[in-house]
């Protein structure tokens, strides 16, 4: 299967307001989870992987706060459909606002197939790529989703946030820095014939 990744350099990358966090630590945004748990269920997530090329190797983008990457994307609402909450989430942390750009430069979403899911099977930090034996109830269920991006578009990254492009052989088995989910990218991608354009 051929995936057609474009040049860093044909996206235009700009900033906006700040995306402020929900919560001030680990532990509160924990705990605000398992109340949440208690009135919605399971909580449901989408991230998208972005990715590109420099000098003809494939990298993903992801976003930086503090020490701390992740891949744009979310928590879904209650009923909301995957790929138009992927769709919204992207929006939200990447596309610029709309009184800053033609709608011709607004990045158009087009969301490919899920890469992987994960489980979060209880209210801690750990996902597995399955959901343990002993768990009957898990918590979250987080699914990566390909997002293939168009030859050229503006990207408005708020101000609290960097937008990086990190290489795969930077990710590959680098679970201390990335985490688990981020470091087996270069894995979940491995089956693609890129077309380096």
């Amino acid at each position: 299967m051929s995936l057609t990744l474009y040049p860093l350099e044909s996206y235009t990358i700009g900033v906006k307001e700040p995306l402020l966090e929900k919560d001030t630590s680990v532990v509160s945004r924990l705990k605000r989870m398992e109340e949440l748990y208690e009135h919605e269920g399971l909580r449901q997530s989408v991230d998208g992987v972005m990715l590109v090329h420099q000098h003809k190797h494939p990298y993903v983008l992801l976003l930086q706060i503090g020490t701390y990457f992740k891949l744009p994307g979310g928590k879904l609402h209650v009923g909301e459909e995957e790929i138009a909450g992927i769709k919204r989430k992207l929006t939200k942390k990447l596309a610029p606002p709309p009184s800053a750009s033609a709608v011709s430069h607004m990045p158009q979403w087009e969301i490919g197939e899920v890469l992987s899911k994960w489980w979060r099977p209880n209210f801690e930090t750990h996902f597995y790529p399955y959901i343990p034996a002993h768990v009957t109830r898990p918590k979250e269920c987080k699914k990566l989703y390909l997002v293939e991006l168009p030859a050229r578009c503006v990207f408005a990254v708020p101000k609290n946030l960097k937008l990086l492009a990190v290489p795969l052989f930077e990710l590959y088995d680098n679970a201390q820095r990335y985490g688990p989910i981020i470091s087996s990218i270069p894995q979940q991608v491995a089956r693609f014939n890129f077309v380096y354009a």
